[in-house]
Formats: structure tokens, sequence, C-alpha cells
């Protein structure tokens, strides 16, 4: 393991990215100075492999952007040979160009870190906590940063997820002058957000890096999939519905799907028998010489 100011994490997606989370990992590479870029990830490539890049490029950590069906974003945290790792889902993701706001800080400078204080009532919060400081914290002397404290990254738990903010530290307001946005202080100092946002929906969280023995897994997550699936569950027969009211949603909502997409396929094959049947010819020989 690196250990001091020498400490690097890789920060890099997998490929199919769009556009919006392209930028949002652009945001954080610039965010991140210790951080190191990589090519894109394959597709058939294993979440494992990540653990040789990491240790080619002196990395003891590792920021991962992985995209399933060119919409839906994971975030991989891991602590790179040995773990563990968490996977979060990413949400209402919004990048510093989108924004505008009007804070702003220096570049490569060091931020200050601060959490929740719901990070410390569960055990699997608290490794969440201690994943995300060592990850997006900056060492103090790394050699691309600047001996400058001006900016705050803010992690807060609400509605069971994880909210990231970013904010300038800036000056007050002189007496006598407006009066302090919202964030402000009488101390000479305020907050001003800079960007970017997004929140982090925690799914399982590993005791190795990128896989291994589930430690914990979010009871309450959906995925995304099962959301799409929600509104054919609704076209199904109410007989179908009330004979699987025993089974779980999940297999429920696979159920209306299967009787959905065999309904479908049936009027399809009904299509196809009408439009292939041999039409009369109007020059039918038994017809002129009847």
């Amino acid at each position: 393991m690196v250990k001091g100011t020498k400490k690097k994490i890789l920060t890099f997606s997998s490929r199919g990215i769009g556009a919006r989370y392209r930028h949002l990992l652009t945001d954080l590479q610039r965010l991140l100075p210790h951080s190191r870029k990589e090519a894109k990830l394959e597709p058939k490539e294993k979440l494992t492999t990540i653990n040789e890049i990491c240790e080619l490029r002196s990395c003891e950590g590792c920021i991962f952007f992985e995209v399933r069906k060119r919409t839906d974003l994971y975030m991989w945290l891991s602590l790179t040979p040995n773990g563990p790792s968490a996977k979060f889902q990413v949400y209402n993701v919004h990048t510093m160009e989108e924004l505008k706001m009007t804070g702003n800080c220096m570049l490569n400078s060091r931020p200050i870190i601060t959490f929740d204080g719901n990070f410390d009532t569960a055990p699997h919060y608290t490794l969440m906590k201690e994943l995300l400081l060592r990850l997006f914290g900056v060492p103090k002397g790394q050699p691309r940063t600047q001996p400058y404290v001006d900016h705050v990254f803010s992690f807060s738990i609400a509605d069971e997820k994880i909210w990231f903010r970013h904010f300038q530290i800036a000056d007050a307001p002189q007496a006598g002058a407006a009066a302090p946005a919202a964030g402000g202080s009488l101390d000479g100092t305020m907050l001003v957000e800079i960007g970017p946002r997004f929140v982090l929906d925690p799914i399982r969280v590993f005791n190795g890096s990128f896989g291994g023995f589930t430690m914990w897994r979010n009871p309450h997550y959906v995925s995304p999939t099962q959301v799409r699936m929600a509104p054919a569950q609704c076209t199904a027969p109410p007989l179908l519905l009330c004979a699987t009211s025993h089974i779980r949603a999940a297999d429920r909502a696979a159920l209306a799907m299967k009787y959905v997409s065999r309904v479908r396929s049936i009027k399809e094959h009904q299509q196809r028998r009408e439009e292939s049947k041999l039409r009369p010819e109007p020059l039918d020989m038994e017809e002129v010489f009847q």
C-alpha cells in the first residue's frame, strides 16, 4: 500500500457512458488532484480486473463508474486490492457546467470533508464514511495539491441515501452590507455552493475489492429494471394478479411481463397468418370459363 503524500486513486468508467455522466466524472477528476485517469473498461472485462490496473498504476483506491443500458449509473468505491468496497446507484446528477453556481475554488486545493451525524448510527454507514474519507480525502503534501483549503465536500444522509454537495468557503459580507445567503455565519465566512450534485443510493457492501462476501445489503433498494417493469404489471388481468398475490413483487412483475409478451406474440402470429393467406386472382381460370 502506498503511504504518506504519494497516495493515489484511480477514477475511470466503463465503456458506453453518456455525456452527463462523463461530465460528472470529469468534475470529480478536477476536484481530486490525487486521482489518476485510465482508459474505459470494456464490458466483457470482469470488475476484478480493476485490481490489477490499480496495482500497475500504484493506486490504493478506485472510484469506478459502471454504466448499464446507457441510462443507469452505478458508482463503485473500493480500497484495492483487499477491500472493502461498496456499490451505489447514482441519482439526480447535476454537473458544475449545468448548475452554473456562483461559487468557485482554486484548482488542486485540498477540501474539508464533512459528514452528517447519521453516519455514526449504523455500522454500514460508518464503513461507507471511512470509504468516502479515504477516497475523497486529499492527503496533505500531495505533489499535485496547492497549500490552500478553500472548499468543502458535504456528505449527508436523508431518505436512506447519501447526498453530496460541494461548497466554497468565502468571506461573508461586511457590516452594513446585504445579509449573508443561506449557509452564512457571523464569524467572517460563509458557504457558497459550487457543484456538482448527486445522490448515492447504497446497494451492497463487500468485504473484498469489487466482490467477495456481502457484508450488508440494502433491503429497501429497488433496481431500475423493476421500476421500468412496474407499468407492465398493471396491464396484467386481475385473475393473474390474484393468483400470484403470495409471490414476491419482483417475481410477480416477471410473470406479468411474461403474460403480456405471450399475448402480444399470439396477436402478431394471427396477423402474420392473415397477411400470408393467398388472395383470389381476378383472372382465375375457373371464374373466367364458368
